[in-house]
């Protein structure tokens, strides 16, 4: 066993398996950016502030985050999330609204690895900053909506609710904390610590001993103000006029404390029961505000890149692509005619690799086979005494042929397309 190995939680992503990462990326670029979404980068550290914003009571705040005081005497952490950032982002520069952005990138959480998730995590994501308008939060939730039609997904499932405004929530787990007390010798004693910190997380509980107390919980929806229930009834009619299949689901709170109104989960229905949510956010309007800025609605969602692919794989979509090069040279003169040709070819939009220590012809033609190039250049001392090489096809059975290097480029062009 080698001496140094990734940590607990955290893993090498090899090829070609980074190579479906970018294009997963890409996708989603491609799917926002028509939208009007351009990307922000936002550091991996930020001062803890920012994240205790997210919510004091929640595990990520209390035990998941990656905390350290740096040289500088400053406490900061590894971003647990990126939703803060971006709102840190928006109080320390503030950009015209509305802020449409997306982002991608790692984030980390000391919690228990298991399938689908791990102590780095990547996402993908868009906020929107800058707008109350419900048909808002219908365009973001329509975002991810067709982000997954176009990875080929078919087995996924949206749920939505509302958290109702401020005062709506805050009735609602006092008569949570009320109700959950009273029945506590009913609970887990996992639930129970939960109750302690924040009566709403209990509602997240997948264990079975805990469902029945659930299950007869005060709801969230019989304690909504008018305007939150026009705000919900307004994203259902807009989901509703693009098509979306979506279920209402009160039990739905999501993990971080800043939400309000609007809340919503993709489900890979071909995932285990437990560890189901491919991703899901809702409007955050009071974030801003915490992080001394003015106050500024927001709304959003994260996607999660492992537990998605996870979902891809189960539906047969969304293959990692093949990497292979175009063009593999076999060069019998010493390596420098190698060199040159593979960076002109290159430098020509090509796909151009080689073998190096000066092998045998035999070696380095098994190694344009294993590379997967279409087509192989070979150069020995008759071609270098002539100006020319051999372009030997290795797939489709075509005859070699002798050309000219002033016309290699536009020989290969036709011949790869």
């Amino acid at each position: 066993m080698p001496e140094f190995q990734t940590s607990p939680g955290m893993r090498d992503v090899l090829p070609p398996e980074s190579a479906r990462w970018r294009r997963f990326v890409r996708t989603f670029d491609e799917t926002v950016s028509a939208a009007g979404y351009g990307q922000l980068v936002p550091p991996l550290l930020e001062d803890i502030g920012v994240f205790h914003r997210v919510g004091e009571a929640t595990d990520v705040v209390s035990k998941e985050m990656y905390d350290f005081v740096d040289k500088g005497e400053r406490h900061v952490a590894l971003r647990p999330e990126q939703t803060a950032s971006v709102c840190r982002a928006f109080v320390q520069h503030r950009p015209v609204t509305p802020w449409k952005v997306w982002y991608a990138g790692p984030n980390f959480r000391y919690e228990k690895p298991q399938r689908g998730r791990y102590r780095q995590f990547d996402q993908v994501g868009i906020e929107v900053l800058g707008s109350q308008d419900p048909l808002l939060d219908v365009e973001v939730i329509a975002l991810g909506w067709r982000f997954f039609q176009q990875l080929g997904l078919r087995q996924v499932s949206l749920v939505v609710n509302s958290l109702g405004e401020p005062d709506d929530r805050a009735a609602f787990v006092v008569a949570l904390r009320t109700y959950f007390e009273a029945n506590l010798t009913r609970l887990t004693p996992e639930s129970r610590l939960t109750l302690a910190r924040n009566p709403l997380r209990v509602l997240d509980s997948k264990r079975s001993e805990d469902a029945d107390v659930i299950a007869a919980a005060p709801r969230i929806a019989n304690f909504h103000s008018e305007s939150a229930r026009r705000s919900l009834s307004a994203v259902c009619a807009g989901l509703g006029a693009l098509e979306i299949p979506f279920t209402v689901d009160d039990r739905l709170v999501r993990g971080l404390d800043y939400y309000r109104l609007t809340t919503f989960e993709f489900v890979g229905r071909t995932l285990d029961s437990v560890q189901n949510a491919l991703g899901g956010g809702g409007r955050y309007d009071g974030l801003v505000e915490d992080l001394g800025g003015p106050a500024t609605p927001g709304v959003g969602f994260a996607i999660g890149l492992d537990r998605t692919l996870l979902a891809c794989d189960d539906e047969g979509v969304f293959d990692a692509p093949e990497e292979r090069v175009d063009v593999f040279v076999i060069d019998t003169t010493g390596g420098m005619n190698a060199l040159l040709l593979t960076d002109q070819l290159r430098a020509q939009g090509i796909r151009t690799d080689r073998a190096y220590e000066n092998r045998s012809m035999k070696s380095q033609m098994k190694a344009a086979d294993r590379s997967g190039a279409a087509i192989a250049v070979i150069v020995g001392p008759d071609e270098v005494a002539t100006g020319t090489v051999v372009v030997r096809p290795l797939r489709d059975g075509a005859e070699q042929s002798t050309v000219s290097r002033s016309e290699l480029t536009d020989t290969l062009r036709k011949a790869l397309s």
